[in-house]
């Protein structure tokens, strides 16, 4: 029997594994595209699995990082090239899925 809270995070997981380096989507994208809200990708992402797949390249809707992991998302992103302005990523250029 399958748990439904890790069959949601693996959807999650394996969708956030699927952005190429340099791409960004939002936490809504993914919700969208699995079915379930922006809060719950969120959810999944901060659990201790997120850290296997590359949860940097997720921000919110106007392109922000979250606070408590800012610094470190913004000088991930930046590494892989991706443009930003004032500290948001730039999502008309690098949103995923196009």
């Amino acid at each position: 029997m399958s748990d439904p809270v890790l069959d949601v995070d693996e959807a999650v997981f394996d969708v956030v594994d699927s952005i190429p380096p340099g791409r960004v989507t939002t936490y809504g994208a993914i919700g969208r595209l699995i079915g379930i809200g922006p809060r719950r990708v969120a959810r999944a992402l901060s659990s201790g699995g997120g850290g296997a797949v590359p949860w940097y390249r997720v921000v919110r809707a106007d392109g922000s990082a979250a606070e408590p992991v800012r610094v470190e998302q913004l000088a991930r992103l930046a590494a892989e090239g991706v443009p930003m302005r004032s500290g948001r990523v730039d999502l008309r250029a690098v949103g995923w899925p196009d």
